[in-house]
């Protein structure tokens, strides 16, 4: 199995923040190995960036766009 690291930048409306991270712990527990949390900008998106450690991430990207309505998914492969 090829094991991948992955940077996922999630852009979210700051009210709703919490709900979609909540939801998604359950998809992502045990794959995280760092987060930071940006403040939230003047138009109220919060910035939050994901480090995972992954085997297929087009499944992952998949599921995130489907969790997440309200907001960006931007991905970026820091090892292949």
């Amino acid at each position: 199995m090829n094991m991948q690291i992955v940077e996922i930048t999630l852009k979210l409306p700051y009210e709703d923040r919490g709900q979609v991270l909540s939801k998604l712990y359950g998809k992502l527990k045990g794959r995280v190995r760092d987060v930071h949390f940006l403040p939230p900008s003047a138009t109220g998106l919060s910035e939050v960036k994901l480090e995972l450690l992954v085997s297929d991430a087009h499944k992952l990207i998949k599921e995130l766009k489907e969790t997440i309505k309200k907001g960006k998914v931007s991905v970026k492969v820091l090892s292949a």
